[in-house]
């Protein structure tokens, strides 16, 4: 049958399933942001570093 269940999991019913994953937590979207945060972070230092502080004071 296409819809049937994997082996070992035949007593869960889907609710319980779904609460199994919600407390898991959102592991991988924390990490994702934060990586991205991480990735933002160090282009808006480059600039700062390498565009911006060459430049000299504005006179």
């Amino acid at each position: 049958m296409i819809n049937s269940d994997l082996p070992g999991e035949t007593t869960d019913t889907l609710d319980e399933r779904v609460e199994r994953i919600v407390a898991a937590g959102p592991r991988g979207a924390l990490t994702l942001a934060g990586i991205t945060t991480a990735i933002v972070i160090a282009l808006w230092l480059a600039f700062y570093l390498f565009v911006f502080l060459p430049r000299g004071a504005l006179q």
